[in-house]
Formats: C-alpha cells, structure tokens, sequence
C-alpha cells in the first residue's frame, strides 16, 4: 500500500527514482545530498517507499519516550548518544553487527544552510562497520532522485572524496545557492575521526 502510495504521488509530480541499493539486504551508509529544504525529507521518504525500503536515520537518544518510541522506531529512528559524539561510530557499527538490514541514511551538510565543511560521519560508520557507501541524491533540476554509485571506503577520505565531489557537482538542490560542496584539504577535524581511531 505505502509502496503504491509512494510511486502514485512522485508520477504526479513528475518525479523519478534512478539506481539500486545494495543487494542481499542490504546494509549500507547511504549519504544524502544536496539537502537545502525541509522538503528533501518528504520526497527522500517517498523514493524509499517507492522502491519498497525504509531508511533509517539518526535522532538524539531524548527524543525517545515512552509515547514517541514506537513511531520513531516504525519511521526508522534509531536512537544516539551525542553528547559523546567521539563514540557514535562506535554505536553505528554496533547497531549494524546487530541487524540484517539496515540503511541508515545521513545527510554529509548537517544543515540546510550553505556548508563547507560536511561532516565525515557517513563515512568512518561505513569504513569501521565495514558496509557499503551510496552516494544518495535528489536532484530537483532533474526532478530525480536515487541512489548513485556504490563503494567501500578505502580509508583515505580525502582521494574517496574526489569521486564523491565529481557525482554531486551535477546535482541541483531545491534551493541551488544553499548547496556547497566542500574543499577538504581545509575541512576541519571532527571528532567523529579520533572515535574511528578507537573502535
């Protein structure tokens, strides 16, 4: 039904979903961008549906109660830590030891303003829970949306970068000028890469 729901609405609009996830699951770190819209939200919720997913997605651990748990858990919520941000990594790669599937979806900006910094996070959960990155998008030039190309970080973010860097600098944002990809060779530390150190 969600499925049907889904497809209906984004042929509506005139939108498309293009690509795959992984198979035999799957259990991946799917990285979204551009993300300059309250709106990105909705429509990436549709093309998972379309295409018969759900994507799970970081909440901080008080929003879970005993009223909002199980909504937040059937949306695909999963619960962190960050006042301990050093040790997300940690609780990302115990939660993929734990589960068959499981997408977890991070969007790289953190915010819907402009950024030049995005925030490695996706890629050091992926590289120590040792699962695939997809490079997800919603173009909304294009009106299309999806999954992009698949790979498993090398450990070298920055030469990583460069590919992630040349598939994104054709996507367009609802809102175009909010859109920065960044120049890492002057990207500060996060301290989401001295916890990838330690697990």
């Amino acid at each position: 039904m969600r499925k049907t729901f889904a497809s209906l609405i984004l042929r509506l609009i005139g939108w498309k979903i293009v690509g795959t996830l992984p198979a035999g699951g799957p259990r991946c770190v799917v990285m979204m961008a551009p993300h300059t819209s309250n709106l990105d939200f909705f429509m990436g919720w549709l093309g998972y549906s379309s295409v018969g997913y759900t994507a799970n997605f970081l909440i901080k651990k008080e929003a879970f109660n005993f009223f909002t748990t199980p909504l937040l858990r059937k949306m695909g919520g999963v619960a962190v830590d960050r006042t301990h941000s050093s040790n997300i990594v940690h609780q990302l790669t115990e939660e993929f030891k734990r589960r068959d599937k499981f997408i977890l979806t991070i969007t790289p900006e953190g915010t819907r303003r402009p950024n030049k910094h995005w925030k490695k996070g996706f890629y050091f959960i992926a590289l120590s829970a040792n699962v695939p990155i997809v490079m997800g998008f919603l173009d909304y030039k294009k009106k299309e949306g999806g999954f992009g190309p698949i790979f498993y970080p090398s450990g070298n973010y920055e030469a990583d970068f460069e590919a992630i860097r040349a598939f994104y600098k054709t996507k367009q944002g609802r809102y175009p000028e909010k859109f920065v990809i960044p120049d890492i060779s002057t990207a500060p530390a996060h301290p989401i890469e001295a916890a990838h150190s330690r697990v």
